[in-house]
Formats: structure tokens, C-alpha cells, sequence
């Protein structure tokens, strides 16, 4: 059995990966932090785990973390590279769902987040969790960065175009859209039901903390060349859901058939990413609370510009779930141990 803590089990990746992890055959959970709430039981502040979890909380210093095998970081951005040395010097692997470690150049990294990154020297060996990608990698790695939600799914909808060398790089464009879960589960004006619901606006126009991570990853994807992206994040008044409508520019001429074949091929392996059938547009109904990725790739008019759609669950595929699914392959286990879960509808 793999042996697992969470730190900072309150939010909403928190309880997410309580809920996969719970019912995961090859984890047993071993602690889960909290500062705030330590001495209550899980159950009693999340009453859909009762009978399947019976920890309490525990402040981070009385958890025993150096006894896992691995150790989730569901916290603010800033903790997990507090904490990692010293796990990853004990033997205990990390899986770290704030952005710590997914910028691979501490200045870079320290622009964005406005703070001293204290594991730089951990930044070179920290493993990019974007399984289509990185799989062998992350067989390996003793410190996974998990991808942002914005940038699962804006990454997963450009591969197959950018590694084939399919479209121009420098004038991409990524309209996304999130629920108001994205925001995590802290007090806040803008998350407000009557400050949401009801509403639609864009945000970080002038500059998000995702942009330079998806740069990155899109970089990759073309051997290392620079990027030109446009990215622009939008606020739904939904709960969940990540909807990224892509935009491209064909640099020679391809076929609607040549496109769908293009997207079929690249994942035709991959448990977790489903392209549909031409013509189609995905909702984010259609992935609520499981790890897929459902893709629309078009061609509008037959012209160049290519779109396509892209929809996950942010805090499953975007978070937690993919944090699950990087253990699984981290330790050796079918990567669909604990995710095989169907979509809720409605």
C-alpha cells in the first residue's frame, strides 16, 4: 500500500483528493494537515467522507510526514517549497499542486508569485505532472510540479498541432473560462454568489500567473522555441469546469480529416483525453468530477485558422485528479486507480 498525507486537506483540491484517495485500492491515508482545524475529524467538516475517512486534522508538526511514501501539497502557493527538502531528504516523494516547482527558472518563478523561491537548487530536477508528456519522467521523479487547470487544458488542446509543427507558434491565442471553485475555497468579494452568479467577466488580461507556465509547457511541445500567446481567463458562474477555446494559424494546408486524424493518433493511448467526432462541441457538464479531457478540434470555413475546444473538470483533470493519476504512475500502478469514475449529469 502506498502511504499518503495531504497537507492542507481543508480546500477544495484538499477534500477532492480526499474523496479519490478514500476509495483509491492501493492508498492508505496516513495524515492530513491543518493548522486551523486540527483535532477535528475530517468527517464531521466534510460529512461526504463519513464512514470512508476517520482521521482527524493535525497541525503540520505533529503529522509524521517523513513516514509517507508520498505527500500531496493541496495549500496556498509558497508552502510546498518550505517543506520539500527535507520530505524529499527523508525518502518521501512530492506531488505539489500549487505552483512551486512548475516554472523551471527561479527569477521567472519569483516575478509572478512576488516571493523568494526558498528550494531553487529543487527547481532542476522537479518533474512537469503533464502525463501525456512527461510519462517517463514522472515514473522517476521525487518532486512533481501538478499542472494549473488553465494549463491542462489550454496544453492538451495545442499538442497534437504544435509537436507535429502543424501551426505558427508565435500568435496563438487561448480564451479560457473557469468556475468560481478555481478561486479556492476562502472568503473572498468576487466569489460571492451574488457577486458571481449571474455574471461573466474576464480577468489577468494584462498578465495571469498561468501564462508563463503554459509558454513554457507550449515551448516544449516545439523543441524549444519562443511562444506567442495571447491568454485570456474568464470568470463563469459555475461551480466547476474549465472551458479553453483555442485559436491557431495553419502553416500549411491540412484537411478537416487530416486535423481529426492529427488528434486521434496523438491520444488514441491516452485513458484520460477523448476527441470527438467532427463537428462537435464539448461541455463542461460532459467531464464534472472525473480526469477526462474531452477535445473538438475545427476548421471553421476551411479557412486557416484552426479552433479548438477544450474542456476538463478544474478541480479534477485541473487538480486533484491528475494529481492521483501522477502518483499512480509514480508508483508503479494502472494510471486509472482511483479515477475509472463517470461524469455526474446533470
Amino acid at each position: 500500500m502506498i502511504k499518503a498525507g495531504i497537507v492542507g486537506g481543508t480546500g477544495y483540491t484538499g477534500v477532492e483528493l480526499l474523496r479519490i484517495l478514500a476509495g483509491h485500492p492501493a492508498v492508505r491515508l496516513a495524515a492530513i494537515t491543518s493548522r486551523g482545524e486540527a483535532g477535528t475529524k475530517v468527517a464531521d467538516m466534510f460529512p461526504s467522507l463519513r464512514r470512508r475517512v476517520a482521521l482527524d486534522f493535525v497541525a503540520p508538526e505533529n503529522a509524521a510526514l517523513e513516514q509517507c511514501d508520498v505527500v500531496f501539497f493541496a495549500t496556498p502557493n509558497g508552502i510546498a517549497m518550505q517543506q520539500a527538502a527535507a520530505l524529499v531528504a527523508a525518502g518521501v516523494r512530492i506531488i505539489d499542486l500549487a505552483a512551486d516547482f512548475r516554472l523551471r527558472d527561479a527569477a521567472e518563478w519569483e516575478k509572478w508569485y512576488g516571493m523568494r523561491h526558498a528550494a531553487p537548487e529543487l527547481l532542476a530536477e522537479a518533474v512537469y505532472g503533464l502525463p501525456e508528456v512527461n510519462r517517463a519522467q514522472i515514473r522517476k521523479a521525487r518532486v512533481l510540479a501538478n499542472p494549473g487547470c488553465y494549463p491542462t487544458a489550454v496544453q492538451l488542446g495545442f499538442l497534437p498541432l504544435l509537436e507535429a509543427g502543424a501551426v505558427a507558434h508565435d500568435s496563438l491565442i487561448a480564451d479560457a473560462k473557469s468556475g468560481v471553485s478555481g478561486a479556492g475555497r476562502k472568503a473572498a468579494v468576487a466569489s460571492l454568489y451574488a457577486e458571481a452568479s449571474d455574471n461573466f467577466k474576464a480577468y489577468g488580461v494584462g498578465g495571469h500567473r498561468h501564462l508563463p507556465e503554459i509558454r513554457q509547457g507550449l515551448s516544449r511541445m516545439t523543441g524549444n522555441e519562443e511562444i506567442g500567446l495571447t491568454f485570456v481567463p474568464h470568470l463563469t458562474p459555475m461551480v466547476r469546469g474549465i472551458h479553453a477555446t483555442l485559436y491557431a494559424r495553419l502553416k500549411r494546408p491540412m484537411s478537416e480529416r487530416d486535423l481529426q486524424e492529427l488528434f486521434e493518433t496523438r491520444f488514441a493511448g491516452e485513458t484520460f483525453v477523448d476527441i470527438l467526432p467532427p463537428g462537435s462541441h464539448p461541455e463542461t457538464r460532459s467531464v464534472r468530477a472525473s480526469n477526462m479531457c474531452r477535445i473538438a478540434v475545427h476548421k471553421p470555413r476551411d479557412g486557416e485558422m484552426i479552433v479548438v475546444l477544450s474542456v476538463i473538470d478544474n478541480l479534477v483533470k485541473g487538480a486533484a485528479g491528475q494529481a492521483v493519476q501522477n502518483m499512480n504512475i509514480m508508483f508503479g500502478e494502472d494510471e486509472r486507480l482511483g479515477l475509472d469514475t463517470l461524469p455526474v449529469s446533470p
